[in-house]
């Protein structure tokens, strides 16, 4: 069954589990930019698993992957379309990937952020074609992973550089 985006509601949200975590937790519905509402959305996750060390980190952010395809699909799914705005899971853990072993301090957080969200919108070369070329919840996921480690490079080489 699918509904419309314009219908969704948190109530409606919190009965399916799943889409709960495909809309960010809620913050896929925001009118206007729910792509960065699900980023900012994914801060808060990123604060609770970077304490527990880079391997599990790492671990952590591969299965938020993996399990994501699923979640985005039937998010994807039950609202009817191809890759919804509300669908902000790929948001989140492209976010994760950008801040793998960041520098720390508040400005990574907001750095990382800034460069994910540029290459999310942008979508430079190989994420427009990932984004055009695959479908489903990979594709929903994949060129934002590419886009956190774009973020990621670019990320490193300015910290390098300082």
């Amino acid at each position: 069954m699918s509904i419309s985006q314009s219908k969704i509601n948190f109530r409606e949200l919190v009965k399916r589990p799943v889409c709960f975590f495909g809309l960010g937790f809620g913050s896929g519905l925001a009118p206007k930019a729910p792509g960065t509402f699900g980023t900012i959305t994914a801060i808060p996750v990123y604060l609770l698993i970077e304490p527990l060390g880079l391997a599990l980190y790492i671990f952590l952010t591969v299965l938020a992957f993996l399990v994501g395809i699923s979640i985005c699909q039937q998010s994807a799914d039950w609202i009817g379309k191809e890759d919804p705005s509300a669908v902000v899971w790929d948001e989140i853990v492209g976010y994760l990937v950008t801040m793998i072993a960041a520098p720390q301090g508040w400005q990574w957080l907001f750095i990382g952020f800034i460069l994910f969200r540029f290459f999310d919108i942008l979508k430079p070369w190989p994420i427009r074609w990932f984004d055009k070329n695959l479908h489903g919840g990979f594709g929903i996921m994949v060129d934002d992973v590419f886009a956190g480690l774009m973020a990621l490079l670019s990320m490193r080489l300015i910290y390098y550089m300082m």
